[in-house]
């Protein structure tokens, strides 16, 4: 016990069950579905499989994660890039991928956006963009790691150490793949050592306006200060 009794209270949290991390990779391919103008791509939105929505919207954040301002989005970057829609580049922009737990869900509001916008501007539909676009999909490939946190110590340590794939795995993927408005940390946090505070402070990282790195030193930052308090 005298042993025990110098360790830093953090260390004597154990949780209930362990944290194991895993990164993923995605492979990439071409679909079918191919767009020269807005109207194209509508219709290519209510054709594609769910892969592909997912990879132009969730995988481009770990896609371009060095980047922390401009487009959000493939689509939203086309607009602008090949279509010089502002306008709609930034409705398709603002769409906040947070919000969704279902594919169908988001799928829904992208098509909704761009009718509202070829309504109002009819001539914009068939105007032959700059360069067309090429809707891919990706197949999702989990990859353990040798990292595995039974206390909220080994757990910062891990999220030290993992590469961004790991932080993209766990902490964007995840709301689709649980179907929640949450990710795999938040959960663990919550479930496993009771810190629904940390949890939902990590709900509340702006995915965006940071670069993974960034939610990365982000989340450390919340478990740091966890870690001082206990």
């Amino acid at each position: 016990m005298a042993t025990a009794s110098r360790l830093p209270a953090s260390r004597l949290l154990w949780a209930r069950s362990p944290f194991y991390f895993n990164s993923a990779a995605h492979l990439m391919r071409i679909g079918r579905e191919k767009a020269n103008n807005l109207q194209e791509l509508l219709e290519a939105l209510r054709l594609c499989p769910d892969s592909s929505i997912f990879q132009h919207t969730f995988q481009t954040l770990e896609e371009h994660h060095f980047i922390n301002e401009g487009f959000s989005n493939d689509f939203s970057h086309w607009a602008f890039a090949a279509c010089n829609e502002v306008e709609l580049a930034e409705r398709l922009a603002a769409i906040d991928v947070r919000e969704f737990t279902s594919i169908a869900m988001l799928r829904d509001r992208l098509v909704r956006i761009i009718e509202e916008y070829l309504q109002k501007n009819p001539r914009a539909a068939t105007r032959t963009a700059m360069e067309p676009f090429y809707l891919m999909t990706s197949d999702l490939v989990v990859v353990p790691t040798p990292y595995v946190a039974r206390n909220l110590e080994e757990f910062a340590d891990g999220l030290r150490k993992v590469s961004i794939h790991a932080i993209y795995y766990h902490f964007i993927d995840a709301r689709l793949r649980l179907k929640l408005n949450s990710n795999d940390f938040s959960i663990w946090l919550e479930k496993e050592l009771d810190l629904a505070q940390a949890a939902d402070q990590l709900n509340r990282i702006d995915i965006y306006t940071a670069t993974l790195e960034g939610v990365r030193q982000s989340i450390l930052k919340t478990l740091e200060i966890e870690i001082g308090r206990a």
